[in-house]
């Protein structure tokens, strides 16, 4: 049987050649996960420099960054081994519509997220309410948006549920008011009770003066007069408040008897 030659120079030249090209784009890996991770941190510090600068914006363009640095890495590393960069986007161009088709809630939700990121319905450290959940929110990423509940468990929505659904932001605004319903029974001057209530609001540190509380009569019937109590708190407060408010009524009903009692 014929042996054929080999060429030992050749294939000498040939793994010379290709283990370097190896080399070459594990260094080449190296250097770029490396000059991504800083790039990244180079523009978040550089971002967060300024004080009108969100957190939640800093944050996505700084992983804009590495992840587009991270992109360009790769195709040089395709080019070093051999792939050319034209027939690479090719490949995706044709795979591109098989993939969204399978991506459809992935891409969905990383929509969403550039949506959230652009119009801000929320920022880091805001306390909201969407799809029945409730908490603090603790970050915002192109797929997901992660609250930190009451009792501190890690609540992940996907941004297209997020996005998709009315939201209550309850940290956008300063203030908020809080409501209570009081009772005076009969026999109880309401006037006075009223006075009572307005006294309890002013010497609580969590009440705003400005708007002043307000305590009018709201309802007559046969077990009393029922007085609405609404008063003002920093938003961070109004817990406390609620709290307090309660407490207040609480008390009450049990020195006059009546029946007195929190509003929703």
């Amino acid at each position: 049987m014929p042996q054929i030659p080999v060429d030992l120079t050749f294939l000498t030249n040939l793994v010379v050649v290709y283990g370097m090209n190896l080399v070459g784009a594990l260094l080449l890996a190296v250097v770029g996960f490396w000059i991504a991770g800083a790039a990244e941190r180079t523009v978040s510090r550089a971002l967060m420099a300024s004080k009108r600068m969100d957190l939640t914006v800093a944050g996505f363009l700084a992983s804009l960054a590495k992840y587009g640095l991270l992109a360009v890495t790769l195709v040089a590393i395709l080019q070093l081994v051999g792939v050319q960069a034209t027939s690479l986007i090719a490949v995706l161009g044709a795979a591109s519509l098989a993939i969204g088709l399978a991506l459809q809630g992935t891409l969905s939700n990383m929509a969403a997220g550039v949506m959230l990121l652009l119009f801000r319905p929320f920022r880091i450290g805001d306390h909201i309410e969407v799809g029945g959940k409730s908490g603090v929110v603790k970050d915002l990423n192109f797929f997901v948006t992660e609250l930190a509940g009451g009792d501190n468990v890690q609540i992940l929505i996907p941004n297209a549920s997020v996005w998709g659904q009315a939201l209550i932001n309850y940290s956008a605004y300063p203030t908020r008011r809080v409501e209570a319903a009081v009772t005076a029974a009969p026999g109880e001057d309401p006037e006075a009770v009223a006075q009572d209530v307005k006294a309890f609001l002013r010497d609580n540190p969590n009440v705003l003066d400005d708007p002043a509380p307000d305590v009018k009569p709201a309802a007559y019937a046969d077990s009393g007069v029922e007085l609405a109590v609404k008063a003002w708190a920093p938003a961070r407060q109004t817990d406390a408040l609620k709290v307090e408010l309660g407490r207040y009524v609480a008390e009450r009903r049990k020195a006059s008897g009546a029946t007195l009692q929190p509003a929703e």
